[in-house]
């Protein structure tokens, strides 16, 4: 059979994926911190993006024009005015007051140009930050430069104040070195990792040694550093308050019947009565169990909101992107237009004007599309805004997805990070997306998060000779007309940390036993 090429006209349909969609679909889930990292990033490689802010207008011939640059121009068009009256003012002056100073000076023999000759130097300035705003303020035309990096506390970590306090601790050189060894051997917490074998074998030293010398290092601040268990650490604190007895040696020694409120079998272990056993599990509350948590400070981020939702006069809710948030960046044309008349290299120019309005757009589809969602679930959870966690809807993504014509995937990602402000406190908008629960008989359906809310009331509202079980909540929200399963609530009373009801019965009890006497 002969071969033969041949020639055919087909018409399809396909998505294609482009970087610059990509991009898109990424600036949707960024975070206000990455967003601005992002943009950053595009500015310094882009000569045709340039930062604005509120403050900054649009001048007539397409670049930025700030308040100072008006305001020096209004000062400058009023310059010939000020100068005239200035002249007139000298005039009078000089006519009427020429040499008032000379004689008073003669009469009173007195210098009034030297009346202080002890004054100290330029004094320095209360709020160097504010210089640029507040020129009269005490300092602000001395012309010194401030170092804001001064004005801000230094952190310090839990190895740096534990080698600052080794020396004075520790005299022998050797026993420095077990102890730099140790140090680096601790967690985030303040807990030793380290097997005292294993390190007695490494550093060729003996076991007595080094337990010598951890038992001097769990002297040094901040309390209960360098323990090995929850039960050491606690005791560690107890031995420097001097409450380290018996009775408390041996309630350390049980936490796990602690844990389980077993208040009749540690009685009889510490062989003491109700009221000192819980004098001593208060005192057990007041301990740090990670000590080390504090000298070691995680990175914090600043949570700031992305929408505002603030109440109407009109009854309604407004629903407003917080300012602070938007990213403002503009495509300078004029620098465009002036650059391409002298440039040779017109590709790259053009590049990088399609990618500048490629990222505004981008950023203002960004803006439309949270808008766009924020409203949606305003609008669904207006009943939690009025009345409270109660009144939670429950609430999908479809739902949402349906309701501004968008698919499932684009809500998810807006979603993520995002945080509005409302009258009943900072919510990420993934809270408002909660679980349904029927109801019974076919009654409206309720949050998940509402149920759970509900729980935690009803628990908190028990007294200590009716302590609720959880087949006995099951029937009290069965009452509410809330339809949920036993197993269910034993596993939002779980994510709660809200003991069972023998462990809340037994604490309760010996709470109102003491608050009687």
């Amino acid at each position: 059979m002969a071969l033969s090429a041949n020639l055919f006209l087909r018409q399809s349909q396909s998505l294609v994926m482009t970087p610059q969609l990509m991009q898109s679909i990424q600036l949707l889930q960024m975070t206000h911190f990455e967003l601005t990292q992002f943009i950053a990033q595009e500015v310094e490689k882009n000569p045709l993006l340039e930062f604005t802010s509120n403050d900054d207008d649009i001048g007539s011939n397409g670049d930025r024009e700030t308040k100072d640059e008006r305001f020096d121009a209004a000062d400058d068009s009023h310059g010939d005015d000020d100068r005239n009256s200035g002249d007139l003012a000298s005039d009078w002056y000089e006519s009427e007051n020429t040499g008032h100073a000379d004689r008073l000076n003669d009469e009173l023999d007195t210098n009034f140009s030297n009346v202080f000759p002890d004054d100290g130097g330029p004094q320095r300035a209360d709020a160097p930050e504010l210089l640029s705003q507040w020129k009269s303020m005490p300092g602000g035309e001395a012309g010194e430069s401030y170092d804001l990096d001064d004005f801000v506390a230094g952190q310090i970590s839990l190895r740096d104040h534990l080698n600052e306090q080794i020396p004075f601790s520790l005299p022998s050189m050797a026993d420095r070195l077990i102890a730099q060894h140790l140090v680096e051997q601790l967690d985030d917490a303040g807990y030793l990792q380290a097997d005292l074998n294993e390190t007695a074998e490494r550093l060729g030293a003996s076991v007595a040694d080094i337990e010598r010398v951890l038992g001097d290092l769990q002297l040094l601040d901040p309390p209960g550093v360098f323990a090995r268990s929850l039960s050491e650490c606690l005791a560690i604190q107890l031995r420097q308050k001097d409450r380290f007895d018996p009775a408390m040696e041996r309630l350390i020694q049980n936490l796990e019947l602690l844990a389980r409120r077993d208040f009749a079998t540690l009685k009889r272990l510490c062989g003491v009565d109700e009221e000192d056993l819980l004098d001593m599990m208060a005192e057990i509350r007041q301990l740090n169990p990670k000590p080390g948590s504090g000298f070691e400070p995680g990175i914090s981020e600043a949570i700031m909101p992305d929408i505002v939702v603030r109440p109407s006069s009109d009854g309604s809710w407004l629903v407003e992107l917080n300012p602070d948030t938007l990213p403002r960046v503009l495509v300078s044309q004029s620098y465009f237009a002036s650059v391409s008349k002298t440039s040779q290299d017109h590709a790259f120019l053009s590049e990088c004007l399609q990618n500048a309005n490629w990222l505004t757009r981008s950023l203002d589809q960004r803006t439309k599309t949270i808008m766009k969602v924020a409203s949606e679930i305003v609008r669904q959870q207006d009943a939690f805004l009025v009345h409270g966690v109660d009144h939670l809807r429950p609430l999908n993504l479809k739902t949402v997805a349906d309701a501004i014509k968008m698919h499932e995937s684009t809500v998810s990602r807006v979603t993520s990070n995002k945080y509005m402000l409302t009258p009943r406190g900072l919510f990420e908008l993934k809270y408002f997306f909660t679980v349904s629960i029927s109801a019974v008989e076919g009654g409206d359906s309720h949050s998940a998060e509402a149920v759970r809310h509900k729980i935690r009331v009803l628990i908190s509202h028990e007294s200590p000779d009716a302590v609720l079980s959880d087949d006995d909540i099951v029937d009290t929200l069965k009452k509410g007309g809330i339809e949920i399963a036993r197993r269910t609530v034993a596993k939002y009373r779980e994510a709660m940390n809200i003991p069972s009801s023998v462990q809340r019965r037994r604490e309760k009890r010996a709470l109102a036993k003491v608050a009687s006497f």
